[in-house]
């Protein structure tokens, strides 16, 4: 699939590590490092713009890598860029560790997806038919 891309980073456009891979390397575009608190949430800016067809979203994940070693995630995991936006894409981190964590210009600091979305088109009825499961909850197949 082909999508149109501005970048007004000094960065690389987001790519693929490795062929097999589902997400994009997102880049830090800050002009000075950011010192995260712990708990704290920043909003950190990728110099990126982007319009996809109607029918898919870009879906901003975190890095593996930086939850495990760090504690840093992406607080509305995963967010969504929606195929009629047209503004910076920008990332939500939070860190979740301890520790003082520093963000640094052109550090990759979440994952984008690219993927297919459905719209639904609801229908009103006053049951639903049974199924195996039921209302079965949140815990309802138990622990092992």
């Amino acid at each position: 699939m082909k999508v149109r891309i501005i970048n007004r980073s000094t960065h690389d456009l987001p790519s693929y590590a490795t062929e097999g891979s589902a997400g994009m390397d997102l880049r830090a575009f800050i002009s000075e490092s950011i010192e995260m608190a712990p708990f704290q949430r920043v909003l950190i800016s990728t110099g990126i713009y982007i319009e996809l067809p109607i029918g898919f979203e870009a879906q901003i994940r975190t890095r593996s890598g930086m939850a495990f070693k760090n504690g840093i995630a992406v607080l509305n995991s995963p967010g969504t860029i929606d195929a009629d936006y047209r503004g910076e894409i920008k990332v939500l981190l939070i860190n979740l560790s301890a520790e003082n964590h520093t963000i640094s210009n052109g550090e990759r600091i979440a994952q984008m997806v690219v993927a297919p979305h459905s719209h639904v088109e609801w229908i009103s009825v006053e049951e639903l038919p049974d199924s195996n499961r039921g209302a079965g909850g949140f815990g309802h197949t138990g622990m092992k």
